[in-house]
């Protein structure tokens, strides 16, 4: 790791730790729900957790820009861009359940270089940095290393939610279902720590934003699995929202050629 990537990774727990401070006291407290124009709930911890990071990014990295979900873009055009999601899976959140994360990500150039996702409540941190394994750090234990998967008849499936499919994904989606062994819902970006860890097999998404998958890049693939779109290709600020993370590579063709109809 050069040192300009060591700062940058200090940066980056750096702000995690500030969004947890601002996360954990309201979790699972009432809290005032509003709703988002695409009707998904937002919280005053999303917004203040957003804050704190912006902040922190202002003050050391001013150069830098900055995507937020909550806040909008900052110098989108920089070579090193900061994407920042602080409560991925914000229903999870706000029914008290553990299964979401602070996600923070760094582009160069449109590239994912670095991710963290942190879950706060259970003090769980998977930390991908591109070209080296992934790191973990967690009271329960555990090695981020992705598992062999000979084929989907014996992967683990899991999904955020089936209400993100339409018309046109809806059946794709379906036909990986129904080749894989078993389907879970919900988790989020946490799912995706659980690809990483060798306890899920493969992960579909759709209509996910550069926040949702920025993070996540680096962590699947350090922990030795691969996070493409659905046809394959690398992740891109322009893409179409589709995500598709496999924990061995070898199943990568095999799932896009039922997503990529």
């Amino acid at each position: 790791m050069t040192a300009q990537a060591a700062d940058f990774l200090a940066i980056a727990e750096e702000a995690a730790d500030l969004a947890g401070q601002v996360i954990r006291p309201l979790f699972r407290s009432a809290l005032l729900v509003e709703a988002k124009g695409d009707a998904s709930p937002v919280t005053e911890a999303d917004k203040a957790a957003e804050r704190a990071i912006r902040g922190l990014l202002a003050h050391r990295l001013p150069d830098h820009g900055v995507i937020g979900e909550e806040y909008g873009e900052e110098r989108a055009d920089a070579d090193w861009v900061w994407v920042l999601d602080p409560i991925d899976g914000t229903r999870a959140f706000v029914t008290g359940r553990p299964l979401f994360g602070t996600l923070i990500g760094l582009l160069h150039r449109g590239a994912p270089v670095l991710g963290i996702i942190d879950q706060p409540t259970t003090g769980e941190r998977w930390i991908g940095i591109a070209g080296e394994p992934t790191r973990f750090a967690s009271r329960f234990g555990g090695t981020p290393r992705c598992r062999p998967c000979a084929s989907l008849a014996e992967a683990e499936l899991s999904c955020t939610s089936p209400d993100i499919f339409d018309a046109a994904t809806a059946p794709r989606f379906a036909a990986v279902k129904e080749a894989a062994r078993r389907t879970t819902w919900g988790g989020d970006c946490y799912a995706y720590g659980l690809l990483a860890l060798g306890l899920v097999d493969v992960v579909v998404d759709a209509t996910m934003k550069p926040w949702d998958w920025a993070a996540l890049v680096p962590v699947v693939e350090g922990a030795g699995g691969r996070c493409t779109d659905w046809a394959g290709r690398p992740l891109r600020l322009d893409g179409d929202g589709t995500v598709l993370a496999v924990g061995d590579p070898a199943l990568l063709p095999e799932v896009s050629a039922l997503l990529d109809l």
